[in-house]
């Protein structure tokens, strides 16, 4: 009885890890990434820039400005610093426009795009990875593979053993007994 309580206590403290992970992304796409993707989709500058506004208010807010997203070593994408002075160097142009040609403001726009989205195989936001739980990614690397562990100890525990009373055949053939 004691083995099942502590295989399903591993296996809700796995999920609740894992769960608040999957929080933290969904908090993410719900302050940067949405706003983002809405900002390369934007038809206008002014609704463009509303929606930076919205996400470098929010990076503010939550000191997200710099540094690496890395836990073994730095690579360019992970670097949060270049990203966010691009961001603001994104707002700044849109603010700084002054002009009334379509054609300029429409080059305004897919410049903006092509800053925000990566269009490949699978159109996305570009953001450094792991920025759902910047600046803490070590401490959450360590939480997911403790998590991962820890739900695959409580599943072990949780698997019967064999109880059907068979006795594994001796040498000679012969039950034991």
């Amino acid at each position: 009885m004691q083995k099942i309580i502590l295989g399903i206590a591993l296996i809700v403290l796995s999920l609740s890890i894992l769960g608040f992970r999957v929080y933290k992304g969904v908090i993410l796409k719900q302050n940067v990434t949405g706003h983002l993707k809405r900002a390369g989709d934007a038809n206008t500058i002014d609704l463009a820039k509303e929606e930076l506004n919205y996400v470098i208010n929010f990076l503010d807010k939550n000191n997200i400005k710099e540094g690496y997203t890395s836990i073994l070593w730095k690579t360019p994408d992970e670097d949060v610093t270049f990203w966010y002075k691009n961001l603001v160097a994104s707002k700044a142009e849109l603010d700084n426009y002054k002009g009334d040609s379509a054609l300029e403001k429409t080059n305004i726009l897919m410049k903006l795009r092509e800053t925000l989205i990566d269009d490949g195989e699978k159109t996305k936001v570009t953001i450094p990875p792991g920025l759902s739980v910047f600046p803490d990614n070590k401490r959450w690397a360590a939480f997911t593979v403790f998590a991962l562990f820890a739900g695959l100890l409580g599943l072990t525990l949780l698997i019967p053993k064999d109880t059907s009373g068979s006795q594994k055949p001796a040498e000679g053939g012969q039950p034991t007994t």
